[in-house]
């Protein structure tokens, strides 16, 4: 039996067993304004929450199988949008990436980033899927064996693969801090999952990373407003924490042709 446990959508925690969702828990934030854009969902709820994953579940394969693998750009400005770009650009050589069914990966093709992080986020635990590791590359997987999830890990690995520029998405602030000592301006961190993350960690993070969702989160909202040097969107906004993050925030406004869209005041949506 394969096991996935993810937090999505309001920090729901939602748990898949063998492609059928087994459980769901209650979100800590009832509406997301990206949900409520793609998908129509007006509330977050058991009811909505379950629907969704079963239907990513059948529409590509999520913690499944018969994974899709690959995706071209959906956001504007999503962290997987941002890490494609950098990989097709050459402004990175590989991005170390959460993936169900394969733990921590190592990946190179920009549409794979995407396909990977751009549809399924906020992966707490998850067990192999051979399809999936095999699609990737065994030689790309942290531990084909147990799908481990260790960013830090994950970029030893990638530069002992011989890559010299390197993207790790990390979820936690002593990740990053970790990442940041060890490898030095070698590594563009991008920080996800910020939802419900403390003040101290929210003030960690704009230290040492490069990019920086706001996702749903109180307090990377307030730390950003003295401590980000750019920011793009205004329903999620993302935020630049370096001058590398902020060349690749520009870089994408000016490639999308769009102004900068920002807005200083908080969006209609509870945080936490």
């Amino acid at each position: 039996m394969d096991r996935h446990v993810i937090e999505a959508l309001g920090l729901a925690r939602v748990v898949i067993e063998d492609g059928k969702v087994i459980e769901v828990g209650e979100p800590q934030v009832k509406v997301c304004p990206l949900f409520l854009k793609t998908r129509g969902i007006t509330e977050l709820n058991a009811d909505t929450i379950r629907k969704n994953i079963e239907f990513r579940i059948q529409d590509f394969g999520m913690c499944t199988p018969a994974r899709q693998m690959r995706m071209r750009d959906f956001l504007s400005y999503g962290i997987s949008e941002l890490i494609g770009m950098a990989l097709s650009t050459e402004l990175i050589d590989a991005a170390v990436l959460v993936c169900e069914g394969a733990g921590t990966v190592v990946v190179t093709e920009p549409e794979l980033a995407q396909g990977i992080g751009g549809r399924v986020s906020g992966i707490m635990e998850t067990s192999p899927i051979d399809e999936i590791i095999d699609a990737i590359g065994r030689d790309n997987v942290l531990e084909p064996e147990s799908a481990a999830i260790d960013q830090v890990r994950g970029a030893e690995m990638a530069f002992s693969l011989g890559y010299k520029r390197v993207a790790v998405t990390v979820a936690r602030a002593q990740d990053a801090a970790e990442v940041r000592q060890r490898f030095g301006q070698k590594v563009a961190i991008f920080a996800v999952h910020t939802s419900g993350m403390s003040a101290e960690d929210s003030k960690t993070l704009f230290e040492v990373s490069d990019i920086i969702t706001a996702c749903a989160s109180r307090n990377v909202r307030a730390t950003a407003r003295t401590r980000a040097l750019y920011q793009v969107g205004n329903k999620v906004p993302i935020y630049a924490a370096s001058l590398w993050g902020e060349s690749l925030l520009k870089k994408r406004v000016e490639m999308l042709g769009k102004p900068n869209i920002t807005s200083p005041d908080e969006p209609p949506i509870p945080l936490v």
